[in-house]
């Protein structure tokens, strides 16, 4: 029986995401997950987190609060 061959994305996480922002604007860091999680079916919502904190402290992103514990992310 073959083994599942891994292949390599030709971009990372976070080149897609910055991607989705620039074509969609703002969206919710949920809609942006569930955007993710379409083309890395691997990603955790750890890694997401991370992905987004380095992003914002580069100055790339910027996060605000909305009810109920959703943040906004949105082009800087």
């Amino acid at each position: 029986m073959p083994m599942p061959i891994k292949t390599w994305k030709t971009h990372p996480a976070y080149f897609v995401l910055l991607d989705l922002l620039e074509k969609k604007g703002s969206l919710t860091d949920a809609e942006l997950f569930d955007a993710l999680i379409e083309e890395f079916k691997d990603l955790g919502f750890k890694d997401f987190n991370e992905i987004l904190m380095r992003l914002e402290i580069s100055g790339k992103v910027r996060m605000t609060s909305m009810a109920r514990g959703k943040r906004r992310v949105e082009l800087t």
